[in-house]
């Protein structure tokens, strides 16, 4: 084989191998995506396709709607709507014997689960958020929840002033002005803030996750 020929069929080879190294580089270069981040705030104005809220701080911002927006009312509950196999969620913060101490609970519609586990939360030094399926309640001076989820369980000490709330499926009817909400947002790659998923306050109840 002649110098000639065997560069011929070197070249696209090298050049093949260059460019799926090349690919390899840049799909392992390609950043995550951010997680959603929760913004607490009040609607001022509601739009076709975004809303204009207020944030806690004060902070004006446009917030666009997803075409596959999940919504969720949030109501007033009691402590006798925790329930054994009922699916809640907990924003807490630990106590000095491995507990937590509840800085709210919401109790999800009958037969829901959503981000069950336990995790880092934003309400608060140390805050985390657990969601998963109630054990066992004890009520005694205290009251004291056991919540399971598939990598372990916690037990949760629920304070008599913290609010427990009720979570429900809803719709854009929950959006009006003067409604207060969690909403979790994204960033678009146009760098507008998509909205994929709010809980949003009923009859003045302001979402306390």
């Amino acid at each position: 084989m002649t110098t000639a020929q065997l560069l011929r069929r070197l070249v696209p080879a090298l050049a093949a191998s260059t460019f799926l190294a090349y690919g390899n580089v840049a799909i392992a270069q390609t950043p995550a995506a951010a997680p959603p981040v929760r913004v607490r705030a009040t609607i001022e104005k509601v739009n076709t396709d975004n809303l204009e809220v207020s944030t806690k701080a004060g902070k004006k911002l446009t917030l666009k709607l997803a075409p596959d927006l999940m919504l969720f009312s949030v109501s007033h509950a009691a402590i006798t709507d925790i329930k054994s196999d009922s699916f809640i969620g907990s924003a807490a913060v630990p106590l000095p014997d491995g507990s937590l101490k509840a800085l709210e609970v919401h109790v999800f519609p009958a037969g829901m689960k959503m981000g069950e586990g336990h995790y880092a939360w934003d309400l608060g030094k140390k805050s985390s958020m657990t969601n998963g399926t109630v054990g066992d309640v004890v009520v005694t001076s205290g009251r004291t929840i056991t919540v399971k989820y598939p990598d372990g369980e916690k037990k949760i000490v629920v304070p008599a002033d913290v609010p427990i709330v009720s979570l429900n499926k809803g719709d854009r009817s929950l959006l009006v002005p003067g409604a207060h909400g969690v909403f979790f947002v994204s960033k678009a790659a146009d760098g507008s803030d998509v909205v994929g998923r709010a809980t949003v306050g009923v009859d003045g109840v302001v979402p306390p996750m």
